[in-house]
């Protein structure tokens, strides 16, 4: 039986299909459009950001470039820097390769001339001496015909006066020595008395002109003589000290009248003889150091002195003058000592008048000031004391008390009139003093610059109590002939001019050193 719905179902069913078909039409065209859009979308997109990392990539290896570049341009200015110096350096080494080879040239210039002059002297000299021998035979010649004898005759007769004239000199010597045996035995008797009494003097009797100097053995005083005496010659000649070195044990005597030299021989001594190299240059460095040492210890011993009398604001050159006082006596008694002694009892006797303490004080302390040089400059010490503050900038109050403290000038205060009775209480102490000294001094340093006085003369030294004179000449000025010369009229100087007793030694050394460094 035919259903009438069914033509409505089928129609339905195909509207459906056709609509459906219509739908899933239209929902894949709408569709496959988008996705295209999309695509395009993200491909633009793409595009755009590879562009964007290309830039960026090309921009970072622009920077890189630029980078590598300023370090590259770093490294070669410090490489042109390097060169820069390299070349000064080989420029500063050329400049003084240049100077050297300049100066090379000037020396080997000045060597041949002082070789043609050399030359032109020798042959001068050959002519000079060529023209003496002819000349001296002619006037032997001349002198035989006026004398009327021949040279063997005229030979004999001189012989005879000289023969003559030994004999009266061997009798005078004779009659010399046995006088000097007699002086010698009573200055001996008399150095036994003195040594007795000395021996009950107080302690402010003071060192005399000799010191010993301790040694460990016998061995090191074979040293201290070295090779044929060379070692003690060349302390002798460094220090101008007399070396006695006899058969005592273990010592070594120093003798000298000036102290302060003494003074730099033993320090010196000392130090050689802690060491152990005894040898000449040895002994010139250890001079130096002991005569540097010696020096600041004068300083010192001068500010001390200062400080103690309260002196203040002294003058550097007063300051040393006082440290030289320490090491010179007067009858015996030292000198600095003495000055500071003065210094504290007219302090006391200042304070009990009622007087300046300090100004008596500073008189006191300066006043025998002067004997510092005193065998340096004529005149009395006193007066040279005056003079010697005024000049580093001393009052005037100051400088008078000095100067009149012996009575040579009048005082201008009651401070000054207090250092001759401070002077007289400190001098005349039991035991203060024992022997004047002041004129011995004088005359050593006399005989001194009496040598001194010769052309030529590098150093002169007064030894063994002024017993020898030891003269040390310059090589290049005198030769050897004139040290015979300079020995024989400084001889016949000595016996014109000077006292003495006994006699008196000239010694006269010649000595030529010539020193090169390798390098």
């Amino acid at each position: 039986m035919n259903d009438p719905t069914s033509p409505l179902l089928v129609l339905l069913f195909i509207a459906g299909g056709i609509i459906g078909g219509i739908v899933t039409f239209l929902y894949y065209h709408f569709s496959l459009g988008g996705v295209k859009h999309l695509r395009s979308t993200l491909l633009n997109q793409a595009e755009f950001e590879a562009e964007e990392l290309k830039k960026k990539g090309e921009l970072l290896i622009k920077q890189k470039q630029l980078g590598q570049q300023k370090d590259f341009d770093q490294l070669w200015q410090q490489e042109r820097k390097k060169l820069q110096r390299e070349e000064e350096r080989i420029k500063l080494r050329e400049d003084k390769l240049e100077g050297r080879m300049n100066l090379v040239e000037k020396k080997l210039s000045d060597i041949e001339k002082r070789e043609a002059i050399l030359i032109a002297r020798k042959a001068q000299l050959d002519e000079d001496k060529k023209k003496s021998a002819e000349e001296h035979q002619r006037l032997l010649s001349e002198l035989e015909k006026l004398a009327g004898l021949s040279a063997t005759e005229a030979k004999d007769a001189l012989m005879e006066q000289l023969i003559n004239e030994a004999k009266k000199e061997a009798a005078f010597l004779s009659r010399r020595i046995k006088k000097e045996a007699e002086e010698e035995a009573e200055r001996q008797a008399r150095s036994i008395l003195a040594t007795a009494i000395n021996r009950l003097a107080v302690a402010c009797t003071s060192e005399t002109t000799v010191c010993t100097v301790a040694i460990p053995n016998d061995e090191m005083k074979g040293r201290i003589i070295g090779r044929e005496g060379r070692n003690i010659r060349s302390l002798e000649k460094a220090t101008g000290i007399n070396f006695v070195i006899d058969d005592t044990p273990g010592a070594v005597v120093l003798s000298g009248f000036d102290p302060i030299r003494k003074q730099i021989a033993k320090t010196a001594l000392c130090e050689l003889v802690q060491d152990g190299r005894i040898h000449p240059t040895r002994i010139e460095e250890a001079v130096q150091k002991a005569t540097l040492n010696i020096q600041k210890q004068i300083k010192q011993l001068g500010e001390d002195a200062a400080l103690r009398a309260g002196a203040m604001n002294l003058h550097p050159e007063l300051i040393l003058l006082l440290g030289k006082l320490k090491f010179r006596y007067s009858y015996g008694q030292n000198i600095l000592d003495h000055s500071l002694e003065v210094s504290y009892l007219m302090g006391l006797m200042a304070a009990e008048i009622g007087l300046d303490v300090r100004l008596a004080k500073r008189i006191g302390l300066l006043h025998d000031v002067g004997k510092a040089v005193s065998h340096e400059i004529e005149g009395s010490h006193a007066i040279i004391g005056h003079d010697l503050a005024l000049k580093f900038g001393e009052s005037k109050e100051v400088a008078n008390g000095i100067g009149c403290h012996h009575h040579e000038i009048p005082p201008m205060t009651i401070e000054g009139d207090l250092c001759s009775a401070a002077d007289s209480i400190s001098a005349s102490r039991d035991g203060a003093r024992i022997e004047a000294i002041e004129e011995y001094i004088k005359r050593l340093k006399k005989l001194e610059d009496m040598a001194l006085e010769f052309k030529g003369i590098e150093k002169a030294y007064a030894m063994q109590a002024g017993r020898e004179i030891r003269i040390i000449v310059l090589p290049d000025e005198v030769d050897d002939a004139g040290v015979a010369i300079i020995a024989k009229d400084l001889t016949k100087k000595i016996e014109e001019e000077l006292n003495y007793p006994g006699k008196i030694k000239v010694t006269v050394i010649r000595e030529k050193r010539i020193v090169e460094y390798a390098v």
